[in-house]
């Protein structure tokens, strides 16, 4: 089934009219391209939709309209409040019960306090406005005796969607939910068969009626534009999208139509995977359209177009750096993206921003073992205080007020109870019959922490294109983050060309040699975090090395060493030229020059030179950023820095050179003793390079050269 029209809805549960000029936290309904439409009152906007649904099916047209609350509570609700385990009773139930005017006057707080009636002990839904509260309804969180998820199914996996248990106060979705299901019965009623609710009605498939009726969350797919296509141009063409809600309305209708177009939105309707008892859980709960099936993970990243790495005409001689800003400019992500546990993230590349879940640490706390009190209780001078009962220690709080003049023990890392804005340590006081002596005068807040004071709630913890670290897992883990979006791990198909080599543990002649860059090239990609694939060494045979480019090509990259140049034997250059997509780029880099760069059925190819130290030099200056920038990864610019030499050295103008090297005790650098390409020991013998510019240079020892880490290429 496919759809003609897009309606979306971002929905209010203000309990007055909104404002006549557009404003935030209003209801805003997207139409397909149109301005999305402001309406002041939960009644207009129920007009506007039935104005739109008419139309649609006096047309004969398909709409697929969406709400952004939920369609179903946490597993277990329903049944106690209707007797039935499906979502579509609480529908029924609520039609019933709530009342909503055309001036937005509405009774949701008396109908939470009957339904949370139903339920043992203090009843699940909370929060409220202080003239609202009563016995069954509390502006705090209550402890039912009978407990339920705090999140749906769907909202496990949409990590940043809220719970529906709170009813007030700023990113309270419950509200919404308790004014929003009666009017979605109110749509059922009137168009009866013409309008399925997926998945409560249709299962897991698209159904056939007119009109599907599917529940949303705007920024999963609009947040930070996950399309790298989608045209955000129509943002200046009204007022109203100064406002985010209309942008998110605009942008998911042109976002599922975009999933249409490419032939993925089917896939949001089919089931989740790693979902159990699928069916009967979306029975109660409902289920986000999308969620489990994200817009980058559906939507393969366009290819490298065949003529990417064409040299401009007339270039014979690329600098290194001009080199490297043509590969920035030209390589794009090829890696799709899926969602993963953080402890098993480390060395993947995060494919959004990730904002903190909570704040860290989440509760001010003590930064010490000692004892708090108010500041405001203490003079200059000896302060001598009573020391109450009881203590505060790390996820042990003191449940009660220090009063003012009086301290409480606390430890390192405790929550610092009601009545505390300082602590002494425990080191400057004298405890004596159940009361402290200490000097002050103490500034307010010595000792503690405050709450956010690393990282604040919803903040931008890590951005996208981050490779993950183990100290970036212990912030997502402290921020409360255990799920993240990564780029699968881009997968390198690695092989090596030549009659001349052999894999070692074979047998050699003296005149072959064993295969050294392979396994030098494996072990590379396997550093930077990437999956390699082992192609293995291939003769110099027209037709096996394109059986084996054919198997390569399943990979996201190519990287070879030999047969990139322009010689008898040379057929990687020689294939790569079959497809149109060869271009030679002879670098002025020593060691070096010549990088076969070019395209095999869609898979960029890197062909390095054929002798180990260029081949291992080549694979750090250009393949790394490359393969890490098709990742979807940062571009990594090397840091490096100035030493003394350790060595003179006469250098001509025209290449840029990288000379292995390592730093001797005094922290001067020194070079190998021979610059050969073919002498793999030097390798082995060097912790970095040293860096030469393009000009002429005479260096004497003692002279500053710019000495790079191998670390800082990831190795």
């Amino acid at each position: 089934m496919t759809f003609d029209s897009f309606i979306m809805v971002d929905w209010s549960a203000r309990s007055q009219p909104s404002p006549k000029k557009p404003t935030k936290d209003a209801i805003y309904i997207g139409h397909d391209d149109k301005v999305p439409m402001y309406c002041r009152t939960r009644h207009n906007a129920m007009h506007v939709l039935y104005d739109l649904l008419d139309k649609a099916i006096s047309a004969e047209h398909s709409v697929l309209l969406g709400f952004d609350f939920a369609f179903g509570y946490p597993n277990g609700f329903a049944e106690t409040l209707t007797g039935k385990p499906d979502a579509l009773a609480v529908w029924e139930w609520l039609a019933k019960h709530i009342e909503d005017d055309e001036k937005n006057q509405n009774n949701r707080f008396d109908i939470a306090a009957q339904i949370n009636l139903k339920f043992i002990g203090d009843g699940p839904l909370w929060g409220c406005p202080a003239n609202a509260e009563g016995p069954n309804l509390s502006q705090k969180k209550g402890t039912p005796d009978v407990q339920l998820a705090i999140k749906r199914q769907a909202e496990q996996v949409v990590r940043s969607a809220q719970p529906v248990w709170k009813l007030f106060t700023t990113g309270s979705v419950g509200s919404q939910t308790l004014l929003g299901l009666p009017r979605l019965q109110a749509l059922r009623k009137r168009y009866g068969d013409k309008l399925q609710v997926w998945p409560l009605e249709t299962g897991w498939n698209l159904g056939t009626a007119p009109i599907t009726l599917v529940e949303i969350y705007p920024s999963m797919l609009t947040h930070k534009n996950p399309f790298p296509s989608l045209d955000y141009s129509w943002k200046s063409n009204s007022d109203i999208y100064d406002i985010e809600d209309a942008v998110q309305v605009r942008g998911m209708c042109e976002a599922f139509a975009r999933l249409q177009k490419s032939g993925h939105l089917t896939d949001f309707f089919k089931a989740i995977p790693n979902l159990p008892n699928a069916n009967r859980v979306v029975r109660e709960e409902g289920w986000i359209l999308g969620a489990g099936h994200s817009a980058e993970q559906n939507i393969t990243p366009p290819p490298l177009k065949n003529d990417c790495f064409a040299l401009p005409p007339g270039v014979h001689w690329t600098p290194v750096d001009d080199a490297l800003n043509q590969l920035r400019q030209r390589v794009s992500v090829v890696t799709s993206v899926e969602t993963i546990a953080v402890p098993a993230a480390t060395g993947r590349v995060l494919s959004k921003d990730v904002h903190a879940r909570r704040s860290n640490p989440p509760l001010p706390n003590s930064a010490v073992d000692g004892y708090g009190f108010a500041q405001s209780g203490t003079s200059d001078g000896p302060n001598i205080m009573p020391l109450i009962d009881g203590r505060a220690a790390a996820g042990v709080p003191y449940d009660g007020t220090v009063p003012t003049g009086h301290a409480v023990r606390i430890l390192t890392g405790a929550v610092v109870p009601d009545g505390v804005d300082t602590v002494v340590l425990e080191e400057d006081v004298t405890l004596s019959d159940g009361k402290i002596a200490f000097h002050g005068p103490l500034k307010r807040g010595a000792n503690t922490r405050m709450a956010g004071e690393d990282v604040e709630k919803d903040t931008i913890v890590l951005k996208a294109g981050r490779v993950l670290t183990g100290a970036n897992l212990a912030l997502l883990s402290a921020t409360g983050v255990d799920r993240v979006d990564v780029r699968e791990r881009l997968k390198v198909a690695v092989l090596s060309t030549g009659d001349e080599l052999r894999t070692v543990g074979e047998n050699a002649s003296d005149s072959q040699i064993y295969d050294a860059n392979r396994p030098m090239l494996i072990s590379l990609v396997r550093q930077w975090g990437f999956e390699p694939v082992d192609i293995g060494r291939i003769s110099d045979d027209p037709e096996k090395l394109r059986q084996a480019f054919d198997q390569a090509a399943q990979a996201d990259v190519i990287l070879t060493s030999g047969g990139a140049s322009a010689g008898d034997e040379d057929h990687v250059s020689a294939l790569l030229n079959e497809t149109g997509s060869m271009s030679l780029w002879r670098i002025a880099v020593k060691p070096g020059r010549p990088l076969a760069m070019g395209m095999w059925k869609g898979t960029p190819v890197f062909g390095l030179p054929g002798n180990p130290v260029a081949a291992f030099t080549c694979a750090l200056i250009f393949a790394r950023p490359a393969m890490l920038g098709l990742a979807g990864a940062e571009w990594p610019a090397p840091v490096g820095f100035q030493v003394p030499a350790a060595f003179a050295k006469s250098k001509k103008p025209g290449r840029r050179e990288y000379l292995r090297a390592r730093l001797d005790d005094q922290g001067h650098a020194k070079v190998f003793k021979s610059e050969g390409s073919g002498r793999i020991s030097g390798l082995s013998w060097a912790d970095g390079f040293v860096e030469i510019e393009d000009q002429a240079r005479d260096i004497k020892p003692g002279d500053m050269v710019r000495y790079i880490p191998f670390g800082s290429f990831g190795i």
